[in-house]
């Protein structure tokens, strides 16, 4: 293995988080399935060709404050070191998705537009379900062009929460 991933977990409104760290930059969040653990932590380990282990570190503690308040509606963007292994067209999609303002949506067409690339969209659609960090890089604001939520590999439940609890905490300001 090239080097070591400290990972630590979190309670949140949409489930068990496992956040991960290398080196000092936040490289994902995943939604923890307790059934699924051994083969999330494998996938991990062979995605960022690391060995995945407990620890906690200054980058994982902020991560940690940052969804905290997130959840609580006091945080709309992020401000955390970021490292997510991607091609040079995953990384544009990425950071597209870092643009969508808190509490709004948009859909794969309008990112495909956005990068310059608008026959894109179902590459658009495949980048951002390669997304390692979602809430952090905002994958959920994606919907699909009629306004229907689409897909989410980790749940259209949380899709939806997380959405829901973005437009309330918007209405509140």
């Amino acid at each position: 293995m090239a080097g070591k991933v400290a990972v630590m977990e979190m309670d949140s409104v949409v489930g068990p988080l496992l956040l991960g760290a290398q080196g000092d930059a936040l490289c994902f969040l995943e939604f923890l399935d307790e059934q699924q653990r051994e083969q999330q932590l494998a996938r991990l380990s062979q995605t960022f060709a690391a060995d995945i282990q407990p620890g906690e570190n200054a980058v994982l503690a902020l991560a940690r404050q940052q969804l905290t308040e997130y959840f609580a509606g006091t945080r709309r963007q992020f401000d955390l070191p970021l490292r997510q292994p991607g091609t040079l067209f995953q990384s544009r999609v990425w950071q597209a998705l870092t643009e969508i303002p808190y509490g709004a949506t948009c859909s794969y067409g309008d990112i495909a537009r956005n990068i310059g690339q608008p026959q894109a969209m179902r590459a658009v659609g495949m980048a951002n379900g390669r997304n390692h960090i979602p809430i952090i890089v905002p994958c959920h604001r994606v919907v699909n062009s009629d306004g229907s939520l689409g897909g989410f590999s980790s749940g259209l439940w949380r899709k939806q929460k997380l959405l829901e609890l973005e437009a309330r905490t918007n209405a509140w300001i």
